[in-house]
């Protein structure tokens, strides 16, 4: 089973190889062009700057076979409390429960950092492995935005999922 751990800098060579093949093969990211290790460092960072987290999956080799990390839904401060999760596993190590133990382990952290929405913007509605990950994961279907990117030729639309944490809506939030 995979250990699941915070990202440190030196897993930055191998999260940035599995997002290129996510990039230039799949359709879970509307990036057509992929960033640079030192662009994903820059991304890394800045999750980590606003106090939410950035994990990875490892095998027992240390081998890196996906990565996780949740970031503010939107900019504006009233959307403070949900974030949204990203999760992409190596082209290798699909099948075989990764993702699920990532958004598990994302999910008990981002509550921990004061997140009580995370929400899921899935690239594809073709996208049953992302999706059943999600739901798998306890998240629950909310919407599908059709036709909203163009990659490899064709529209694609955007699902949309989310997971209640913690106390949810039922209780104002901690301000601080």
């Amino acid at each position: 089973m995979p250990t699941i751990r915070a990202s440190t800098d030196s897993d930055i060579p191998a999260v940035t190889a599995i997002y290129r093949h996510h990039v230039l093969h799949g359709t879970g990211t509307f990036e057509i062009e992929p960033p640079s290790e030192t662009d994903m460092a820059a991304r890394r960072a800045d999750v980590l700057g606003r106090g939410l987290p950035y994990l990875v999956a490892e095998d027992e080799a240390g081998e890196i076979l996906g990565f996780t990390y949740a970031n503010w839904f939107k900019p504006r401060p009233a959307y403070r409390f949900s974030a949204e999760d990203s999760v992409y596993v190596a082209d290798t190590a699909r099948g075989q429960g990764v993702g699920r133990l990532l958004l598990e382990a994302l999910s008990v952290q981002a509550e921990a950092a004061g997140v009580r929405k995370l929400l899921a913007v899935i690239g594809d509605s073709g996208n049953a492995g992302s999706i059943g990950v999600h739901r798998a994961s306890g998240f629950t279907e909310i919407g599908v935005m059709r036709s909203v990117g163009w990659k490899f030729g064709r529209w694609l639309d955007i699902v949309l999922m989310e997971k209640t944490l913690g106390a949810g809506d039922t209780s104002p939030p901690q301000l601080s």
